[in-house]
């Protein structure tokens, strides 16, 4: 079974990101792999040793994407490709993003592809269901569940806090979202066995594609933090004083009422 994961490394939202004129500044940040893209790695590796075949890793991004990779390799994976795209799309999008992995797997015969729901620093979730599509084939999102028999899928996939049942043929591309699996910790072996399994790098100049295909659609215009949240009041006394103190502040105060 051939099984590729899709990967992005993203910022590390438990340290403390900085805004300078609309653009995060990079120097100093900590990066990871993104959290739900680790649901991805795991399930992989699961439906690879159940069924045999090989997961293959594939991120596009820089130099410093290769750290994400290995970790990757580490957890499982056999094998991991980098599109490198440093400085040359400064600007790309989610469509940019298809558009680079449409022609990665022109050529390739995928029975799995697993991604994360969505990356924390965009949310946007719009990869694997695009991707799905550009290259003709099922798309299940949002999955917590995932038994393979055969060439079929079952599958349990969270529709807001209800489950729903699907089977599709594959080839298939998932989703993978929290519940699905207990993402593991590269071992120390792992991580000793990473450093000698295959990381491929390609350019985009290695990919069959025009300069006008990798245009992204959107444009991003401002980058902000959220304000910061004001000091929480604790209301004191008689229950019933209390109601009425809370009634006043929501509507003299916050204006809500």
């Amino acid at each position: 079974m051939n099984i590729f994961v899709l990967l992005k490394k993203t910022f590390d939202t438990e340290e403390k990101i900085k805004i300078n004129d609309g653009q995060i500044e990079e120097d100093g940040a900590e990066y990871i792999i993104n959290p739900y893209d680790e649901y991805a790695v795991e399930e992989s590796i699961i439906q690879r040793d159940e069924h045999g075949g090989e997961v293959t890793v594939v991120t596009i991004g820089d130099d410093e994407s290769e750290k994400q990779l290995r970790t990757a390799l580490a957890m499982g994976a056999d094998k991991a490709v980098l599109i490198n795209t440093d400085e040359d799309l400064e600007d790309g999008d989610q469509s940019t993003t298809v558009k680079i992995l449409e022609s990665f797997f022109d050529d390739k015969e995928a029975d799995l592809i697993f991604a994360g729901n969505v990356a924390i620093d965009e949310s946007s979730g719009q990869v694997g269901p695009r991707l799905a599509e550009a290259l003709d084939i099922s798309c299940v999102t949002t999955i917590t569940s995932l038994k393979i028999d055969g060439d079929t899928a079952s599958i349990e996939k969270d529709v807001e806090g209800d489950v729903e049942m699907v089977e599709s043929a594959l080839p298939l591309l998932v989703t993978c979202q929290q519940g699905l699996n207990e993402p593991r910790y590269p071992s120390l072996p792992g991580i000793m066995k990473a450093k000698k399994k295959p990381l491929e790098e390609l350019e985009i100049d290695d990919l069959d594609l025009e300069e006008e295909e990798l245009e992204p659609k959107t444009v991003t215009i401002d980058i902000f933090l959220p304000p910061e949240k004001g000091a929480g009041k604790v209301l004191e006394g008689e229950v019933d004083d209390q109601v009425r103190e809370l009634v006043t502040l929501l509507k003299d105060e916050k204006k809500v009422l």
